[in-house]
């Protein structure tokens, strides 16, 4: 059982420490995306469209119906029906105590995880273990410059409730 538990505490790390350079080039990629999409949408023009040797792109605005969002709907309520509106936004604006169930993590001083077990969780993400020891130095390189996760306690709500 104690084994079993620190075996898969040392797992939890891992992917814990593999997921935050991997986010953060996600953020970094999708944020750079949005702002050379926005780039050549300015440039193709309103329904106007691209065509390359090798690739070809297309822009238009299209009007989508969409659900009105519930602050929208709380507004409009509360101008209709304002002595139910007043109701209505002391009941939102009302505290609750909301818990959350947190499992605290981090190594021992002195301790490491090993490649051998960073392959393995790797692996397990179904990437081939020769991919795996190819991108490992880079995603570990990466990981060392994102200094906040180093030798410090981590958190991850396991939970969520309201006490009423």
């Amino acid at each position: 059982m104690k084994q079993e538990t620190e075996s898969q505490l040392i797992e939890l790390i891992a992917m814990d420490r593999l997921e935050m350079p991997l986010s953060s080039i996600e953020q970094k990629l999708r944020r750079k995306k949005k702002q050379l999409a926005e780039t050549i949408a300015s440039k193709i023009g309103v329904e106007n469209t691209f065509e390359g040797q090798r690739v070809s792109a297309k822009y238009s605005i299209e009007n989508k119906e969409r659900a009105r969002g519930t602050k929208e709907a709380c507004k409009i309520f509360c101008e209709k029906y304002p002595k139910y509106g007043e109701i209505l936004t002391n009941l939102i604006e009302e505290k609750r105590i909301f818990a959350e169930e947190h499992l605290y993590f981090q190594m021992n001083p002195g301790c490491k995880i090993s490649s051998e077990e960073y392959f393995g969780i790797i692996c397990s993400l179904g990437i081939t273990e020769s991919k795996a020891r190819a991108i490992y130095p880079v995603l570990m390189e990466i990981s060392r410059k994102l200094a906040r996760m180093r030798d410090e306690e981590r958190s991850i709500i396991v939970g969520k409730y309201t006490e009423d």
